[in-house]
This record gives C-alpha cells, structure tokens and sequence, in this order.
C-alpha cells in the first residue's frame, strides 16, 4: 500500500488553491510521487527531522511553494544550497519545468536521494551537485540562489557570493524573522524585501527574505 494517502493528494489540492498556485494534474501527481519517495528513503537516510508524513504535505511541499510568485520574478537558472530533502528545489523543478534547478548539498546519502527522485520523476531540467558549497564553481552565476533552514543569513551570503552577481536574488527562507542576523549581514549584501509567508497547515511563524549584492 502506498504511503502517500487520498488525505495527502487532498491536501496538497487545497493548500495548492490557498497559497494560489495552481498546479497541473501531472504536477499533482509528480509531488505526491516526490512526497513517496521522500516517505521511503527517509527511514533509511535521515533526510528530514519530520517523521510524520501527516505532516509533510504542509512543512515540506507547501511550505516551498510558497515562494513560487518570488521565484517567477528571479530568473531562469535557480540553485538550491545546501538542498538536503530537495526542499525548496524538487517541487520548484516540478513548478517550473521551463526553468533549470541545480541542487547542492555535501551529504552524499542525500545528493544520492536527489538523483534517484530526478531519475524516478524524470525532471530533466534537474541538476544534482554533491559539494561543499565553497567548491563549487559553476559555469556561469546563477539568476536566483534559494536555501532553507540552510544557516545564517551571513554565512549564507558568505558561502554563496561567487555563485551570484548584481542581478542575482538570494533567497533566504526562515522562521521567526531573524533580526540579529540581519546586522551581521556582509557589507556587500543588503535587505531587498521582506515577505511572511502563510504556509497552509504550519503553524510557526514563516518569512522569506530576499538578500541583493549591493557592489
């Protein structure tokens, strides 16, 4: 029996509608199988402190939807540091299958689970990289870098800088705002906007900050 129930598909429906995203039924479908597979390889490879998978519709799938309107304004060539799960990067992929996601994360367990979702789901403008963000290089800077729950806003900023330019937007999802990270932003990084995000089914309190090179 499969481990994502008719309560799950239902909920990503509503919370999808709540949150205005609306989705294809080949995407419904692709982050139910995203949310299996996450349900599975978790007991094994401790990808995610959530263990419910009651509650995974809401912390993991709708809560990287939620920054879908900000990723429509950013750009074409997305990476998400420090990746994990695949959280924000797999339902963006899935959101936006016009638009290319590198995911990178230093946890081999993980980058493995990632490219076995990207193979399963057959998201070919996914990209899996299995670095230490301060090694990797890419081609060329990326138009949006997102992270999760990654780490500070400095370290962040720090870590990501040679992945971006003047027009990249980072992207930086948190919790309570986070008010003492923010004065120890790097001098060469500044506040563009601040956004609260209302997560369907989450209770804590979220908030999406948007950071720009200022030189």
């Amino acid at each position: 029996m499969s481990s994502v129930t008719a309560r799950h598909a239902e909920e990503l429906s509503l919370g999808a509608v709540e949150l205005g995203v609306e989705l294809s039924p080949q995407q419904h479908e692709q982050l139910l199988a995203y949310l299996a597979l996450l349900i599975k390889w978790n007991k094994a490879y401790n990808l995610t402190a959530v263990r419910d998978p009651n509650e995974m519709v809401s912390r993991h799938l709708l809560d990287s939807l939620s920054v879908v309107p900000f990723v429509v304004e950013a750009g074409d060539n997305w990476l998400d540091v420090g990746s994990g799960g695949g959280m924000p990067g797999i339902p963006l992929a899935i959101l936006f299958p016009e638009r290319q996601f590198t995911l990178l994360d230093s946890n081999g367990k993980k980058t493995r689970f990632l490219t076995q979702v990207k193979l399963e789901l057959k998201l070919a403008n996914l990209n899996v990289i299995h670095s230490r963000v301060e090694e990797f290089t890419p081609a060329e800077p990326f138009s949006g870098i997102c992270s999760r729950a990654f780490s500070s806003l400095e370290d962040f900023s720090n870590w990501t800088r040679h992945l971006g330019d003047m027009h990249t937007a980072w992207l930086a999802m948190k919790g309570v705002h986070p008010n003492d990270e923010l004065q120890a932003l790097p001098a060469d990084f500044h506040l563009s906007a601040t956004h609260v995000l209302k997560v369907p089914g989450c209770q804590g309190q979220r908030h999406l900050l948007i950071l720009r090179r200022s030189v």
